[in-house]
């Protein structure tokens, strides 16, 4: 794991974790580079910091970052936060994917503040990943702090592991879908939230299909 990243008062030239770019710098040579040369004389230092911060996830505390935004309501209706945009890491070829999350839950009492909705999604964002288990975690994680009567998740993803390698399909998109509670059991509210989707601002035309669909990027 990586070593936690200096305070952000630090300097820019700091070293962070000197294992690690040796690390880095070893791999450039592996791959035909001069890691001497001008332009990748700080690419290791670069590349430390830009990994730390896209692994923050592993480090984040979930209770600290709802930090206490659970509410009692008297409200029993569909909560829906739409188009969370979401930067991640495919963990078997290390190299991105990008998208959309959707999330709704129908609150049994308790709602959570629905900027921590997007802050919760960056968690398991961040981390070496796959698509299809972070849709689980972010909605297990939603009933598991508020027992809602049901919880939704939707993601939409486009897997550069697709598009620049292997089958390099740069249209192609990839859904995955976890649906809990009066989501699972109830098809109604399951369609309702996925026609809730289908209705975007202008000029955005991702269409939502139902069931979604669900891919691996594992390439043989």
């Amino acid at each position: 794991m990586l070593a936690s990243a200096t305070p952000a008062s630090a300097p820019e030239s700091a070293i962070y974790n000197t294992q690690m770019q040796d690390l880095i710098g070893r791999l450039l040579i592996e791959l035909g580079e001069d890691p001497s040369r001008e332009g990748l004389l700080k690419t290791p230092q670069r590349v430390e910091k830009a990994l730390a911060f896209l692994t923050s996830g592993y480090r984040a505390n979930i209770d600290d970052v709802l930090n206490g935004a659970l509410f009692s309501v008297d409200y029993s209706e569909m909560v829906i936060v739409r188009d969370i945009d979401f930067y991640s890491m495919c963990e078997h070829h290390l190299l991105p994917f990008f998208g959309k999350c959707h999330v709704a839950y129908i609150p049994n009492g308790k709602v959570i503040g629905l900027s921590k909705i997007p802050r919760l999604v960056d968690i398991f964002a961040r981390r070496l990943q796959l698509q299809e288990r972070m849709t689980n975690q972010i909605a297990e994680t939603i009933r598991e702090k508020i027992n809602p009567l049901g919880v939704a998740v939707v993601c939409e993803g486009t897997h550069l592991c697709m598009a620049m390698r292997g089958v390099e399909k740069q249209n192609s998109y990839t859904i995955t879908s976890a649906m809990l509670g009066a989501f699972r059991d109830q098809g109604r509210t399951r369609m309702e939230f996925l026609e809730l989707l289908k209705h975007r601002a202008p000029g955005v035309d991702l269409a939502m299909q139902a069931p979604p669909l669900t891919a691996s990027c594992l390439d043989e």
